[in-house]
């Protein structure tokens, strides 16, 4: 049996992308979580990572339109937002999980840990934020919140202006040991949710919050390497990695090296924001450590994934599998 990185796509929390309630989304949660429960059921180890961009653009939203009409009302820091958005993201998940677990009579505890992920301050993408987040402002708002409170504020595709936010990569994880603690103990744990609150550990070893995403791929893969994981499987909306997406061409591929899906990357078949990030966590992931694999799959068939009947698997070559395992000798 495997230990396995589980990280959710926006599908197994919103199916209905046009409803974003929080009753849709537990909904969608139970739905979710057969197909997690599946490989519990299996005899897998479970670790869960999921994404949150809807859930905390809601809540960023909704202080911002609460401090509009009211003044007295302060709009909420963009790391407090995240934290949020782990617990309640979690807070469905662990239930719909052990919801279902009790139905199949599985005796395990499911934790939702609010993660905190070091990220570093002089990382490049905090002197280019690309990542949209909140509300629509018209230019002269936008102008203003650059002045008042120092937002980067950027145009969005002819529909107004939006704060942007820095995507740094993930350093360490602050709560690895806890993790760790919870899932040898034979519980599941839901953790690093969005990629994980975005922190900056001062030289005293204090931490403090930054407004930033973390890709929730990336942060999954440290994850997996944290516990030493066999897999990490990143669950999305469609069945395999393909290349010559949407074309008359297309090929779905259920096998890929890491050599290949390099090769790929150069080559532009998979699109930024989308499948890109995704492959780029699993190559990380299965060049890491000899025997370790990625897998990249929708969430219908995750049990079908781990058994090498759906989905896509990234490995290294033997060649390069064998170098590796002599390096780290």
């Amino acid at each position: 049996m495997a230990r396995i990185v589980v990280a959710l796509g926006g599908n197994a929390l919103q199916e209905n992308p046009k409803d974003t309630s929080a009753e849709a989304q537990l909904k969608t949660a139970h739905s979710t979580a057969k197909a997690i429960v599946d490989l519990i059921e299996d005899g897998h180890e479970v670790i869960i990572s999921h994404g949150n961009g809807p859930q905390v653009g809601q809540i960023v939203s909704t202080y911002e339109t609460a401090n509009s009409v009211n003044k007295n009302i302060p709009v909420m820091p963009f790391p407090e937002c995240g934290a949020f958005s782990q617990g309640y993201i979690g807070y469905h998940l662990q239930q719909a999980i052990r919801d279902e677990m009790i139905k199949r009579g599985i005796n395990k505890d499911v934790a939702s840990v609010v993660t905190q992920v070091v990220v570093d301050k002089d990382d490049p993408g905090f002197k280019n934020p690309t990542k949209p987040v909140g509300s629509f402002f018209t230019e002269e708002q936008a102008k203003k919140l650059m002045e008042e409170k120092g937002y980067v504020m950027k145009e969005d595709a002819g529909r107004g202006y939006r704060r942007v936010v820095a995507s740094p990569m993930p350093k360490k994880i602050v709560e690895e040991q806890l993790i760790k603690t919870i899932v040898n103990a034979g519980h599941v744990v839901i953790a690093v949710g969005g990629g994980g609150v975005p922190v900056i550990e001062n030289e005293d070893g204090s931490l403090k919050g930054v407004p930033a995403v973390i890709d929730k791929d990336l942060a999954s893969e440290k994850l997996a390497e944290i516990l030493n994981a066999d897999i990490l499987m990143i669950l999305t909306a469609v069945e395999q990695v393909a290349i010559n997406f949407n074309k008359p061409d297309q090929k779905n591929l259920s096998l890929l090296t890491v050599e290949e899906a390099k090769r790929y990357i150069e080559e532009g078949h998979f699109a930024e924001g989308s499948m890109l990030p995704k492959v780029k966590a699993a190559i990380m992931f299965a060049e890491s450590k000899a025997g370790r694999k990625s897998i990249i799959a929708s969430l219908s068939k995750a049990k079908l994934a781990v058994m090498g009947i759906s989905g896509t698997s990234i490995i290294l070559s033997p060649v390069a599998e064998r170098k590796l395992a002599n390096l780290k000798a």
